[in-house]
């Protein structure tokens, strides 16, 4: 580094002798043996022979970390990166305990997105005869298109009941592809998937006496599925026309040849009239045709029959939008039609749509409250991912929610840490929860309160995520069912929560949490049938046990496309009912690799 004298600088002629100083001092430092003549001069100028200098930078300017926001991705895509497989954890988790919330109001996530960056195939093996792999093949983000195939296995021989007769797999395909236009995005999926369970939650003895065990392939159930959906979208906010509307059909099969067909539309558009309003109309239909096979006792040759029905539903929602810089609201009301009929409730609804926000620090704290309704669409398609030993010849109903009254906030009162908070009351008709079939105890039916089911939800939620470094959070939802006719809330617990994290140990080094805990929920235990088909007599409703579900993992990179990692399940051990009759695998662990490319 070179320093300045500033009275120097302020005589005439210091310049020269300056310059001349610093040519002498670098000649004699890169040629120490040769002779240098200093010979007085009055001229300007000079000659400096051939020298090298180097120059130290010591000084470092660091930016702090700052936390990715995954929710902040808007059109258009971003530019074309290279081809960099991003770490993270494998998304795996045994399915052995299906803890699924009965009221989902999830708005911060647990996992991190699947980056599209690359391609990558995992596989694994455990205990309980399990096998896991999945193949992702996807292309790069770029601004003209995208496009992807993902493909997952998990199956278990053994499981926690009589070995083969508690075996499971699951197998699924998804296939996407996307087109970008500017702010427009245009698009369509294909999605495949085959289920396998067993009915294993039977009795193992009754009075002493031991009950014959059946065997595997008798109380086997298979789930297919299929999907298909095109979309187009333009949600780009500073569009005076945004819409977002689709187009699918999914079919649903069981073992039982019970079918169902569903047609579905959905469509958002919004129209600005100004910078601070804008008119929305969001509108769903759905158009199922359902069919089911019905056993009769007819002697002496028992027979069946088949059942079909046609399920329709219509909803739309209209509404005015007005945002400023601390107040937003939107007013509108939601209209809509189900033909279900599974209590006496008008098939005709219209619920008010009013929602009023107030941003008391922006960025950091902001309430909000409204009232409204909905009806919600129940299928069998999304039943059986909930519970897979549901009876046949259900009668599934949509739920009609509202009128509804709620008021929460959120937070984010530092960088990284996000708050959420809800409180939500509706009046719930058409309601479903799960019970135990008292002619075959291993399968469940939809049973409905006849009156109005009070529900009351308390959602909270908290994330705390230091620039992807370390991860924790919680979520909690407590829920207060007001019954008329149900003695319980069959198989709907009173309080869920779950708690989730990773650590970045170092670069090649990711370790995670995952906890559970569910209160206890109700089913009902009946009296031994005397003759094999009869209907049994209630014994007692029976409270299962409350779910304490412990899972840790972790991914170490052994090169830049290899990794392995390991993870356990219920290391509690603790056989828990999610569903009565059904207990759970015990500690469940699973180890193998991922390669990327």
């Amino acid at each position: 580094m070179s320093r300045y004298n500033s009275k120097e600088d302020q005589q005439p002629g210091s310049g020269l002798s300056a310059g001349l100083v610093l040519a002498a001092v670098l000649i004699s430092a890169v040629a120490p043996t040769a002779t240098a003549q200093a010979q007085p001069t009055k001229k300007k100028t000079g000659k400096i022979e051939e020298a090298e200098i180097e120059i130290v930078k010591e000084r470092v300017n660091q930016l702090p970390e700052s936390t990715r926001n995954f929710d902040k991705i808007k059109l258009p895509a971003a530019p074309k990166l290279d081809r960099k497989v991003a770490y993270t954890f494998p998304d795996f988790r045994l399915p052995a305990d299906r803890l699924n919330p009965s009221v989902k109001v999830l708005t911060i996530r647990a996992e991190e997105p699947t980056p599209l960056t690359g391609n990558f195939v995992k596989a694994a093996i455990g205990n309980y005869g399990t096998f896991y792999g999945r193949g992702y093949f996807h292309s790069t983000r770029n601004t003209d298109h995208a496009y992807g195939l993902d493909i997952k296995h998990i199956s278990s021989i053994q499981g926690p009941v009589d070995g083969k007769n508690s075996r499971m797999s699951e197998t699924s395909a998804h296939l996407m592809g996307e087109l970008y236009r500017g702010t427009a995005a245009f698009g369509a999926n294909l999605d495949l998937g085959r289920e396998r369970y067993n009915f294993y939650g039977y009795e193992k003895a009754a009075n002493g006496s031991p009950v014959a065990t059946p065997e595997s392939a008798d109380i086997k159930q298979v789930f297919n599925r299929f999907g298909v959906k095109a979309y187009a979208h333009n949600r780009a906010p500073d569009q005076q026309l945004t819409y977002d509307a689709s187009i699918g059909y999914r079919y649903w099969g069981d073992s039982f040849d019970a079918s169902e067909n569903d047609v579905r539309l959905n469509a958002k558009v919004g129209y600005a009239l100004g910078e601070t309003s804008r008119i929305t109309v969001a509108a769903d239909a759905s158009f199922i045709s359902d069919k089911s096979v019905e056993a009769l006792d007819i002697q002496p040759v028992p027979n069946t029959r088949e059942l079909s029905r046609s399920r329709t539903f219509v909803q739309a929602t209209p509404a005015y939008e007005f945002i400023n810089k601390n107040i937003a609201f939107s007013l509108g009301a939601t209209v809509g039609y189900s033909s279900d009929t599974a209590t006496s409730v008008s098939k005709g609804v219209i619920y008010p749509a009013v929602r009023l926000g107030y941003t008391i620090e922006p960025e950091k704290f902001m309430v909000y409250a409204g009232l409204g309704g909905a009806l919600q669409r129940v299928t069998r398609y999304d039943l059986t991912t909930e519970n897979p030993w549901l009876n046949s010849n259900l009668n599934v109903a949509d739920t009609h929610r509202g009128p509804t009254i709620y008021a929460g906030f959120t937070s984010t009162p530092a960088r990284g840490l996000e708050f959420n908070v809800k409180a939500t009351y509706a009046r719930d008709r058409n309601l479903y929860f799960y019970l135990n079939n008292p002619i075959d105890p291993t399968k469940f039916d939809l049973v409905y309160d006849q009156h109005a089911t009070g529900v009351l939800n308390i959602h909270g939620e908290v994330l705390y995520n230091a620039a992807e470094k370390f991860r924790l959070g919680t979520r909690m939802d407590y829920n207060k069912y007001a019954l008329k006719n149900l003695p319980q809330p069959f198989h709907r617990p009173e309080f869920q929560g779950s708690v989730f994290g990773t650590y970045n140990v170092f670069d090649k080094l990711m370790v995670g949490v995952e906890g559970y805990f569910f209160s206890a929920s109700y089913g009902i235990s009946y009296r031994p049938a005397t003759t094999p088909g009869d209907v049994r007599t209630p014994d007692f409703y029976r409270a299962t046990d409350p779910i304490v579900d412990l899972n840790l993992r972790a991914d170490y990179r052994v090169t830049p496309k290899i990794s392995i990692f390991a993870m356990g399940n219920n290391l509690a051990n603790r056989q828990y009912q999610r569903f009565y009759g059904y207990p759970v695998k015990g500690i469940n662990v699973l180890g193998g690799a991922t390669y990327t490319f």
